[in-house]
């Protein structure tokens, strides 16, 4: 005698794409990426088409071209002589400089700005509010602009700073003109390489340490001083290693020659005027997002920290702001988009960021309008996928994980 055992299970039917709710989401998801795909073909058939009918070509060898203008800016090599890929190199990099010193200082001031707003003190908080109120309310480009002419206009010209002139040098080193900043550079000789690297290793011992800090404090209380440690490996072996390398770094200073300020580091008017108005234009957005955060996380946890023995020092750094990071991160991110992508708006102050160069001359000078904007587009998305990322790993890595 059989028997016959029903698993419950069936043989796959054609119909099962639609009525099976196992299989119809997968089966939407396909039919809307073919549709999709089909789409953006269609897009770029008729843009091949309709180029071909005006005598063009979709290419990017214009990329290998002569470009055949200067940059005024410039953290690489680059002449009027070198090819238009190498321009938009040139601009790309300028667009990162100012992105990444936009960042660091914006979230510098946020912080500190939405700290503050919450102050006792009522005129440090109505400060604060002044500040963020002000800039958060007025377009950037006319921050940008604004901050351009004050450099441009209330600076000293560089003929004031002769012998006899109304202006002088800050610490015999430092020249604040209306052309921009000069600064001591530094000389880079033999050895240096040595000394860069005993610097890298002393970052990389900070935040080791800083990382065993905290997990001591997680597991006993015991709260080592990072702040101290963390100076003496930032300065101390670097000016050992300086010493016994025999001063493999030198600096180069600005001296007046003729009408206008040579060596040294040369920040133009163009490059701090957007540097200053991002920073101080996403702060203001950041400072209303720390001020949201901190507002976020229970009051008891001050008063537990207070009652615990705290100063209001600590209670912050240690119990308020890391809860409030969970809440912070992710309108941050938008934040450091917003401020990535603002930087186009370079182009206003004559500053040589990508838009300038690869969606600007090159564009004007080649004909290539769409291979260019298609080029730029890419760029910024890149940028902002990359920036992205890392920032939703480290959200990924303050996250209250359950056990």
């Amino acid at each position: 005698m059989s028997t016959v055992v029903d698993d419950g299970r069936q043989s796959f039917r054609p119909s099962m794409l639609l009525y099976d709710t196992r299989y119809r989401s997968l089966t939407i998801q396909v039919v809307a990426a073919i549709l999709i795909a089909l789409g953006m073909s269609w897009l770029l058939w008729n843009v091949v088409q309709n180029l071909a009918a005006q005598g063009k070509d979709f290419s990017f060898g214009f990329l290998g071209q002569r470009a055949g203008y200067d940059i005024n800016q410039q953290l690489i090599d680059y002449n009027s002589n070198s090819s238009h890929a190498r321009a938009a190199l040139v601009g790309i990099l300028n667009t990162l400089l100012v992105a990444f010193l936009g960042c660091v200082l914006a979230t510098i001031l946020g912080v500190i700005a939405g700290v503050l707003r919450l102050s006792n003190n009522w005129l440090v908080a109505r400060m604060m509010t002044v500040y963020v109120e002000g800039f958060r309310n007025v377009p950037l480009l006319l921050w940008i602009i604004a901050i351009f002419a004050l450099m441009a206009e209330g600076m000293p010209q560089p003929r004031d700073f002769r012998e006899g002139g109304d202006a002088s040098m800050v610490l015999d080193s430092v020249a604040i003109t209306n052309r921009g900043i000069y600064l001591p550079m530094p000389v880079w000789g033999p050895g240096s390489g040595v000394l860069l690297a005993v610097f890298a290793a002393s970052l990389a011992a900070i935040w080791a340490f800083r990382r065993y800090a905290h997990k001591r404090q997680e597991a006993t209380g015991e709260i080592l001083p990072v702040l101290g440690v963390s100076l003496a490996l930032f300065f101390l072996p670097a000016i050992v290693f300086y010493f016994i390398l025999g001063g493999p770094v030198s600096l180069s200073y600005p001296e007046l020659k003729g009408f206008n300020f040579g060596g040294g580091l040369h920040l133009r008017n163009s490059l701090i005027a957007l540097w200053l108005a991002l920073s101080l234009y996403t702060g203001a957005f950041i400072a209303e997002i720390v001020r949201g955060g901190i507002l976020a996380i229970s009051k008891g946890q001050s008063e537990a920290a207070f009652a615990l023995g705290l100063r209001p020092r600590r209670t912050m750094s240690l119990v308020v702001l890391p809860q409030a990071l969970r809440v912070i991160i992710p309108p941050l991110i938008s934040q450091y988009l917003n401020l990535t992508k603002n930087s186009s708006l370079a182009i206003a102050v004559g500053y040589m960021d990508a838009r300038a160069t690869l969606g600007g001359i090159t564009i004007n000078q080649t004909g290539r309008e769409l291979e260019g904007m298609f080029l730029l587009g890419l760029f910024y998305l890149v940028l902002s996928l990359l920036i992205s990322g890392v920032m939703n790993i480290y959200n990924a890595s303050i996250k209250l994980k359950e056990r």
